[in-house]
Parts: structure tokens; C-alpha cells; sequence
């Protein structure tokens, strides 16, 4: 029976992130976008998104984050994957909410088995995106709760919640080339044995270089670190870079 309840709700995780995007989409309206991010806490994260265009002001979105990649493949190969609807406020300004799903055991063990340790609904994201994109600025604004969705974790461990945020700004100088500021955070907001703690919090300048070409850009962020609770660093840096078509 516990197995059969494990599968219903594996189920409704996967069609309602499915059917979020799947209603009224027209391929010749889809955009498909790959990106990668390196820091010194995720490592190397690359991740995966499509968007199909509804209306004029109204899309659907698919997104999937391949965290294990990096420093989670620690947390049960920890991968996040979800869906939400993209809104167009106005000319180059965009709103992106959506609701996601970890699958590990980050959230629902607190990490305790390792990298074969990982299970299907592990936690729901909650997540948003604010874009600007005009002729002479760009900025972006994120925030996105991480919580579990089960409670797996051992008698003397703990499910684990997150908050992670930023926000960047920045001036066009030309289409090739633009610079600007980044912060970003990264809290631990539940764990019932070791308390709230700042992974990482950070401020400084970036760079970005870009490429007409399926809107290539390469774009590095680098500061100095602001809080830290785990272990004080110099400073804190981050890679990016990705194209879409």
C-alpha cells in the first residue's frame, strides 16, 4: 500500500508539471534553451528550458536543473524539474512564476545517504522570475523556496527547507557587451538539529558578452562575500553562459 501511495504521488507531480505547458502549445511557437552556471557552492549546473507561446502576452513553461552535476551529486543525484506560465507586463518586461520538484534526498533526508540515497519527491520549489530586457538595461530578479515534500530523514536528522534568491542590473553598452551588479543568497531556513544558517551571501560587478546568434552570451559575476556561516571566504564568483532557439 505504501508503495502504491508513493506512485499516485509521483504521478500527480509529473502530470501537473506536464499539463501546465501541454494545453493549446503549437510547435512552431516553441523556444527551446540550454544554459550552464559554475560557483564555488552548486559547482557546475547546466539546465534545460521551453517555453510555447499561448498569445502575444501569455506563455507556458518547462524547466529542468541538472544539479547533480556539481557539488549535489552528493544530495541523491539532486535534480529539480517543473513548470509554470510566463507573462509579458509590457515591452521586454516579464513575469515567470512556477512551481517545481527536487528528486534526491536533500530536502527529505537532510542529505543522510549519500549519492544513492535519492528519491522521487524529495521537495517543491516554488519560484519566480522578474526579467527586463530593453534597449539600454537588463536586470533579472529570482526567488525560489525549496521545501520538502516527504519526511525521510532519520530519527536524529532532519528534513532541510532553503531559501535561495538574486537580483543583477545592468547597462547595454552595445549589443555585444553589457555590465552591471549581481546579489545572491543562499539561506538555510528549516533544519530541526542545526538551525538556520547563510551558505553564502555575496555582492559585485559582472560582465557579459553576447552573440546575436540564438542570444549566446557568456556573462561572469564575481564580489566579495557578504555572509557566510559555513566557511568565510575572500570572495565568491559565478559563470554563466547559454544560447536558446
Amino acid at each position: 500500500m505504501k508503495k502504491i501511495k508513493q506512485i499516485i504521488k509521483l504521478t500527480t507531480i509529473l502530470t501537473l508539471t506536464s499539463t501546465v505547458f501541454i494545453t493549446n502549445a503549437q510547435e512552431s511557437e516553441t523556444t527551446f534553451s540550454f544554459g550552464v552556471t559554475s560557483d564555488q557552492f552548486f559547482g557546475v549546473a547546466p539546465s534545460v528550458a521551453m517555453e510555447y507561446k499561448l498569445s502575444e502576452k501569455v506563455s507556458t513553461s518547462v524547466y529542468g536543473i541538472f544539479w547533480g552535476a556539481g557539488t549535489a551529486g552528493a544530495w541523491g543525484n539532486w535534480t529539480e524539474f517543473g513548470g509554470g506560465v510566463n507573462l509579458r507586463l509590457a515591452e521586454g518586461i516579464t513575469l515567470n512564476p512556477n512551481l517545481g520538484f527536487t528528486f534526491g534526498n536533500l530536502l527529505s533526508k537532510g542529505a543522510a545517504d549519500g549519492q544513492l540515497g535519492g528519491i522521487a519527491g524529495d521537495g517543491i520549489v516554488p519560484n519566480l522570475f522578474f526579467n527586463v530586457d530593453i534597449p539600454k538595461f537588463e536586470g533579472e530578479i529570482y526567488a525560489g523556496y525549496y521545501a520538502p515534500l516527504r519526511d525521510k530523514a532519520p530519527e536524529d536528522g532532519s528534513t532541510l527547507a532553503y531559501l535561495h534568491y538574486w537580483a543583477s542590473a545592468g547597462y547595454k553598452v552595445s549589443d555585444a557587451f553589457s555590465f552591471g551588479a549581481h546579489f545572491e543568497h543562499l539561506k538555510r531556513t528549516k533544519d530541526d538539529i542545526g538551525g538556520k544558517l547563510d551558505y553564502f551571501q555575496w555582492a559585485g560587478p559582472y560582465v557579459q558578452f553576447n552573440a546575436g546568434k540564438f542570444g549566446s552570451f557568456v556573462r561572469l559575476s564575481a564580489g566579495p562575500e557578504v555572509k557566510n556561516g559555513l566557511q568565510a571566504k575572500d570572495s565568491f564568483y559565478k559563470l554563466s553562459t547559454g544560447f536558446s532557439f
